[in-house]
């Protein structure tokens, strides 16, 4: 069963960086548009940026400038650079495709940014 596991969360004081990491496992990855997501407590979840297939990228205008998404698709791995960090970024952070696919969920990774 095709999954993803993601990584790189952690705890980080506001204005600090983080790196996470997805990696995929679908044989077409190279043809995926994936994306990264995020879950704040008691909010719904919500898309932060995706990346085509063929690198083009498109980003929450709350994160435009600050977060970075890219790919390697021979590693089947989708990093999302986290710089200027905010608190309001603070949640649990899931790849998946885009759009998600109801099956493809991993466990997510939890970014706390502290004030």
């Amino acid at each position: 069963q095709a999954q993803v596991v993601e990584s790189g969360g952690g705890l980080v004081q506001a204005g600090g960086s983080l790196r996470l990491s997805c990696a995929a496992s679908r044989a077409v990855f190279r043809l995926d548009t994936m994306g990264w997501y995020r879950q704040a407590p008691a909010a719904q979840r919500e898309l932060v940026a995706y990346i085509t297939g063929g690198g083009s990228t498109k980003y929450a205008d709350s994160v435009k400038g600050r977060f970075t998404i890219s790919r390697d698709n021979a590693k089947k791995t989708v990093i999302l650079q986290m710089n200027s960090l905010k608190p309001e970024d603070t949640g649990v952070y899931y790849c998946n495709m885009y759009p998600a696919a109801p099956d493809y969920w991993g466990q997510g990774t939890q970014v706390t940014v502290s004030s």
